[in-house]
């Protein structure tokens, strides 16, 4: 192995890094787990993390970056003329689950919504927009569950500032690492917000090191990372942490065309009884305004409803203004542009053109690379099918990729089908068809579907927090996993004489030399180092009585059943074992 180059990803699953290391999957757990990192198998470990092991293995290997597409590619700064007038900032929230981000947003404009949260964590983006002093603000909370890295890539990519939220009593972590990571790829400013600092415990001069060991010297030490000690339940320092944060974006002197017609992105979209496809969106650049008619993706519509997502009318929204949107005639998916054209004609236009590219199928999504997959699936491949359907369009990509991270060789998630709002008599269709389990995620089931779900057996399950959701689907694709043959050996006899041979039976008669013979089992018969044939015992006989077991040191008589004539002879060796299936679990 020595001086090997291997090219990996950035994210890569511990069986993978082994088998490119041609080292034991075991091994490369357990150097993990010597460094603190509880990892299995399927699990994604990143390419820093994959640095270190290799370091710590003593290998001589060198890792180098695989050159990647990003899935999400780095989208450009918006061309700006002299016309154009200073915009408000939008600031992501990132950090990792549990050290306070949502409670932290909570504190800024006042609400209650990490209470509300499924399990206490975020389960998809959302936006707003406040005041501080004459100056607004936007900001983007995210996701930090490990679950939703897309979403948190997605909401680096929108943003001028990242607010990196560290628990003053916990210090840095995984998720700390890979939102300072989404960050410099987006090439946006950080500023470092160690929360929690009424706990006991807290240590802000540990997480300044931390930062420091992670090329971020903070203002205080001589470098340029701005760090500001916050405690979002007793409202420590929030105004100074605002101050900080339009301080860095006039430096970054952030401006945008508010003459024109709208551009920006879409960040969440769902269905909504009696309003239809909604969609939240953040203005870019020029003025979306009601009645305009929008582009997103395969949607197209009439801006019918425009509102802050506070849900305060709108009749116009500037750039860097996140609204909500009615008056689409398609959901459009999380993560388009949308543009603003100049009549229906032309936006039904280049929706179509949109939707031809990507294909449709009646709002149940699959991609080319998944058809692709079934289509030259391996016969060996044990597929589990299932249909998704979420709340969100954010989440259910989320929940997708999620589950896809649980493939392995052996076992696969296979999504049938997929989509934002209810379950419908379609999915239960679908489902039935395809023997799919139906995964709800964050939707109602309405209690007719539930009464013909139960009629066609079709079972429908439940979620609100996505790392459930995803210990059912590993734990049905446990079950699909072949089980694992485990022998165990039991004894030894030597043969003495041989008195009845047949196609079917043998009968002889030894000495047990090695540990204990047990009835029923199973057992080789070998010549020298040569197996010549595998047998069932059926029966053992310590002088003319039937015996269940026979130890060490004695005599007795076997009866073997065969599945053609095997000739034995004295001295050859009979080796009892149990074969057993076990099952196993991902």
């Amino acid at each position: 192995m020595a001086g090997r180059t291997i090219e990996i990803e950035e994210h890569i699953t511990v069986g993978a890094l082994a088998d490119q290391l041609m080292i034991p999957a075991t091994k490369l757990i357990a150097e993990l787990f010597k460094n603190g990192i509880m990892a299995t198998i399927n699990e994604r470990i990143d390419y820093d993390t994959a640095q270190i092991i290799v370091e710590e293995l003593g290998l001589e290997v060198e890792l180098t970056r695989k050159a990647e597409e990003s899935a999400i590619p780095k989208r450009e700064k918006r061309s700006t003329s002299e016309t154009a007038q200073t915009r408000p900032p939008v600031v992501a929230v990132m950090g990792h689950v549990d050290h306070g981000k949502t409670s932290l947003l909570d504190a800024i404009r006042g609400a209650e919504v990490a209470k509300g949260e499924a399990g206490g964590i975020t389960q998809h983006i959302s936006a707003y927009q406040i005041e501080h002093g004459d100056r607004k603000i936007t900001f983007l909370d995210t996701p930090g569950h490990e679950a939703f890295a897309a979403l948190r890539e997605h909401g680096a990519q929108l943003t001028d500032l990242v607010i990196i939220v560290v628990a003053a009593d916990d210090g840095m972590k995984p998720q700390t690492l890979e939102a300072i990571r989404f960050a410099r790829k987006a090439d946006v400013k950080m500023v470092i917000a160690i929360n929690k600092m009424d706990k006991e415990g807290a240590d802000p001069n540990r997480i300044k090191q931390q930062l420091s060991e992670n090329d971020l010297l903070v203002e205080e030490w001589g470098g340029d990372t701005v760090v500001v000690e916050v405690s979002a339940k007793t409202k420590q320092n929030i105004d100074k942490l605002l101050d900080m944060v339009l301080l860095v974006a006039d430096v970054e002197d952030l401006r945008a065309e508010y003459n024109g017609p709208a551009k920006g992105l879409v960040i969440e979209s769902h269905m909504e009884t009696g309003r239809g496809p909604v969609a939240e969106a953040l203005v870019e650049q020029g003025t979306l305004r009601v009645g305009d008619y929008v582009v997103a993706g395969s949607g197209y519509g009439k801006v019918r409803n425009l509102e802050s997502t506070f849900h305060k009318p709108l009749k116009e929204a500037t750039p860097s203004t996140p609204v909500v949107i009615t008056g689409f005639k398609a959901l459009p998916e999380f993560g388009d542009e949308f543009t603003v054209v100049e009549n229906e004609k032309e936006a039904r236009a280049r929706s179509t053109e949109t939707k031809s590219s990507k294909g449709s199928n009646g709002g149940l999504q699959m991609d080319s690379s998944e058809l692709l997959r079934i289509i030259n699936r391996s016969i060996e491949l044990q597929e589990l099918n299932i249909i998704v359907k979420a709340d969100v369009q954010g989440s259910l990509t989320s929940v997708i990729d999620s589950l896809k991270t649980l493939n392995t060789d052996e076992v696969a998630v296979r999504v049938v089908g997929s989509g934002v709002g209810s379950i419908t008599e379609n999915d239960l269709h679908l489902a039935h068809t395809s023997k799919a389990i139906i995964y709800a995620f964050n939707v109602s089931v309405p209690s007719n579907i539930k009464q013909h779900a139960s009629r066609d057996r079709v079972s429908i399950r439940s979620f609100k927090v996505i790392y459930e959701l995803i210990d059912d689907a590993k734990s049905e694709l446990s079950e699909l996993l072949s089980p694992e043959v485990i022998e165990t050996d039991l004894g030894r006899l030597v043969v003495k004489g041989i008195f009845k041979t047949t196609k079917t039976e043998v009968i002889c008669g030894g000495e047990v030399t090695k540990g204990k013979l047990t009835v029923p089992a199973l057992a080789r018969v070998m010549r020298g180092n040569e197996t010549i044939a595998e047998v069932e015992v059926t029966n053992l006989k310590r002088g003319p009585q039937d015996a269940k077991e026979v130890v060490e040191g004695e005599m007795c008589g076997v009866s073997l059943k065969t599945t053609g004539r095997v000739n034995l002879e004295e001295g050859d060796k009979i080796e009892f074992f149990k074969r057993e299936a076990v099952s196993r679990t991902l």
